[in-house]
């Protein structure tokens, strides 16, 4: 944009532009002037000046000599020109929001018609590491299941989760109990938990699953072979003794091929589809089904040894308060039993829910029946 006509942005044309500027320099003047200076007649003039005032950037001067003709002010540009600049601003935004809106409709159309673009296939420890680190940095919240014997990205190497925490992104997390049971993992659990962490407990875990937001999910597929060597034994790990590790016993090296992928993790990176909906489906079952870690007074992790069969005390009343939830009595007819008022069980169903972990009046059966709330004495 040349600086000549540098306010095009904010609405005004090249003409008007030119009035505006001569009048900010004379600081008043009649059509005549304007005209006579800019080298336009009258009608020209008049109607820039018409223009210029509906956007309130020139006004009438006050007393116009007595038979004279009238007279035009600039008003100050940054008064007038801030809600004209707001209105394009606006108008702007409700474009991009169109633009985002057609690309994610022209994405939608391709996946519907290629299904490479719904489910993406990586390989490789270091490339689903990267993909993982993207994914988070990009996203609102962040969902785990986190079973035994990571793949790409162990717990101690996740360091930029603590940094999302702090900018706010929501993370929560399913670890497998054998998980917890590492060296260190414990209290890596509870600092991610200090930092904002939702994390759960679980006996076992169906998959590793990693969901961001509701957009994207990476799944491993094929994980690493537990023949393949490291390196650090004297064998060469082909069994032919040849030192070369290529299998033919001729010392030689071969060049490398598709088969020396065969030991490397591979995972699938899904897109939006119906395939995504039901992981995030099998997240929020595991979820509900999970138990809920904390972090006690002393800084130690609680509620993962024993998890689901763990003794709870509960008092009579709530005891029999949980009986008819699960028995799917009404509210207002539990309200009746215990002589209190309907609010006053909600308030109680509620402190239940949370000391199960439960979102839901459905997750709350559902923990009372796994830990045997009204069964164990």
């Amino acid at each position: 944009m040349g600086a000549g006509h540098m306010l095009e942005a904010a609405g005004l044309d090249a003409e008007e532009e030119r009035v505006y500027r001569f009048l900010l320099g004379v600081r008043e003047a009649d059509t005549g002037v304007i005209a006579a200076q800019l080298g336009w007649d009258a009608a020209r003039v008049e109607s820039v000046l018409a223009a210029l005032h509906g956007k309130g950037l020139v006004g009438r001067a006050a007393e116009p000599p007595a038979g004279g003709p009238e007279r035009y002010v600039p008003m100050a540009p940054d008064a007038a020109l801030r809600p004209l600049l707001l209105r394009g601003h606006e108008a702007l935004e409700w474009a991009r929001r169109g633009v985002e809106q057609l690309a994610e409709e022209y994405r939608a159309g391709g996946r519907r018609h290629d299904a490479e673009q719904l489910v993406e296939v990586i390989t490789g420890a270091s490339v689903i590491r990267q993909r993982l680190r993207q994914m988070a940095y990009g996203a609102g919240e962040m969902r785990w299941l986190c079973k035994a014997r990571p793949v790409a990205l162990a717990a101690a190497e996740n360091d930029e989760e603590w940094e999302l925490l702090a900018r706010g992104v929501r993370y929560r997390t399913i670890y497998e109990r054998e998980l917890l049971e590492g060296p260190g993992m414990v209290d890596n659990v509870a600092r991610s938990i200090r930092a904002g962490e939702q994390a759960r407990a679980a006996g076992t875990l169906p998959v590793r699953l990693v969901i961001a937001d509701s957009s994207m999910a990476i799944c491993p597929l094929v994980y690493e072979s537990g023949d393949v060597l490291d390196g650090a034994g004297a064998s060469d790990g082909d069994g032919d003794g040849d030192g070369d590790g290529d299998g033919d016993g001729d010392g030689t090296e071969r060049a490398p091929g598709p088969a020396d992928r065969v030991g490397e993790p591979t995972a699938a990176v899904i897109h939006s589809s119906s395939l995504l909906d039901a992981l995030i489906a099998l997240f929020e079952s595991q979820w509900a089904a999970a138990t809920p870690l904390h972090v006690t007074d002393s800084g130690e992790l609680a509620d993962f040894e024993d998890g689901q069969n763990r003794a709870v005390h509960l008092a009579d009343d709530e005891r029999y308060l949980l009986s008819l939830i699960v028995a799917g009595v009404a509210d207002k007819a539990i309200a009746s039993q215990l002589w209190v008022s309907q609010r006053t069980v909600q308030r109680r169903i509620q402190a239940l829910m949370q000391r199960a972990g439960a979102l839901t009046r459905t997750q709350l059966v559902w923990q009372v029946a796994q830990r045997g709330w009204l069964t164990n004495g």
